[in-house]
Parts: C-alpha cells; structure tokens; sequence
C-alpha cells in the first residue's frame, strides 16, 4: 500500500447506496498471476518472457488488450494479428491453470468491503477480468458472498471505460447510478463510473495502467476499501 496520506474524499449528491468495486489491483494484486499466464503463452509462441513491471502498464482493459499488447513488443504486426486468436486462446488455458496461485489480498480489503456491507451499502464487483476468473478469486479470498452482482469483461457486449457495466450493475441492484459510488484503481474505473453519472473513489496502490495516480480524475483518493467504507458512512451520516 501506498505511504503517501490524501485529503479525506467529500462526497456530493444524493446518498450512496451502493459501491461498484474494481477487481484487479483495487482488491487483490493479480500481476504475478497475469506475468504466469503470459509467459506460459509466450513459451509456446517462442517468444521472449515478460515482466510484473511490463504487464503492469497492460492490466485493466481486458484479456484481449493484455495479449495485443503483449504480443506487439515481440511480433511485427501482421504476423501479431494472425497469431492473436491463438495466443489469446493459449493465455486463457494457461491462466486458468494459476489463477489465484500468485495473488495477495491488499491490505483492509476484507475489512472494507465487510464494513459497507454491514452498513446497508449494496455491492457489486464489476472487472474486465473474465466472469469465471473474477468469480474464483473473489470465493478463494472469502469475498463472494457480500456480492450481489459480480460483472466479467466478458459478461457485457462492453467493458470499461465505456458505463454499461457501471449501469447494469446498479440496475441488477435496484439502485439509480447518482446513489453509487465507484471505486477502483486506474482511470478506466473512474472513467466508467463519471460517465455513469456515479461518484468515483480511488485507491492509490494498484497499476493505473503504470501512470501516476494522481492522473485519474476522480473525487478523491482513499488509502484503502475501509477508508472508502468510512468516507461512504460519513455521507450518509446526517449533517
């Protein structure tokens, strides 16, 4: 977790009823499972190994921006895009086998998330990361069962940033999107959430696509999902 210390987020607008919460590098640190599965597909590509620190800059779009990207670097273009559908396939067979093998649970992530869940908040997880991978991780760290609604990239015809996911998760929760609150770590939750029409919180701690945090637009930064908890039951309290 980051050391630095923010200002405190003040919420506007209506109270929040619920929190969309981001997945990879916002709950847990999935890089070393992201690396594992990469390299796995680049052994059988022949191509040369990643590291956490390039994938890192990768991670938060999807599985399909993961593999491009990674392929772009090793391949020229052409031969990248004729072998994508197979790399892309390999990947998913191989991050199957590790997923959750090499990740950690940031810290006051259970903490947090309890917290809201005790106070009324309704919670979704809404990722990129595929339905079924999401939903392994959330059971393996004793997270599931706060959720109500998990959304994959591949649970939508789109992802974030575009705010479909955002908006089907506040509709699966009976909640209008001005009462939600998104939280996440890189500017594709934030983005998502603004053009929901959500409040946006962000922790300081995960990839951000390697940019510096403070790049992402957002209502503030919280040093943890108990910190957002908080900030959320400040807003509800009465003046």
């Amino acid at each position: 977790m980051s050391g630095a210390t923010y200002p405190a987020p003040v919420l506007t607008g209506p109270r929040i009823e619920a929190a969309i919460i981001d997945l990879d590098g916002t709950m847990i640190d999935t890089a070393d499972d992201f690396t594992a599965g990469l390299n796995g597909m680049l052994a059988q590509l022949d191509a040369e190994e990643t590291s956490r620190e390039e994938v890192i800059g990768y991670v938060g779009k999807g599985s399909e921006h993961l593999v491009r990207s990674v392929l772009a670097p090793r391949f020229d273009a052409a031969v990248a895009q004729t072998r994508f559908d197979e790399a892309l396939a390999i990947y998913q067979n191989e991050y199957a086998k590790i997923n959750g093998l090499r990740t950690r649970l940031y810290p006051e992530v259970e903490a947090g998330v309890g917290a809201m869940h005790r106070n009324g908040v309704k919670l979704a997880c809404v990722t990129n990361k595929p339905h079924r991978f999401a939903v392994e991780l959330l059971k393996q760290y004793g997270l599931h069962d706060y959720f109500a609604v998990v959304l994959g990239g591949d649970s939508l015809p789109k992802k974030k940033p575009d705010p479909l996911p955002m908006l089907t998760a506040c509709e699966r929760l009976g909640v209008a999107p001005a009462a939600a609150v998104a939280i996440g770590d890189s500017e594709n939750d934030a983005f998502a959430g603004r053009a929901a029409g959500m409040a946006t919180l962000t922790v300081p701690y995960g990839y951000n696509h390697g940019q510096s945090v403070q790049t992402i637009k957002s209502d503030g930064i919280v040093a943890s999902l108990l910190e957002a908890a908080k900030v959320i039951a400040a807003h509800q309290s009465p003046a």
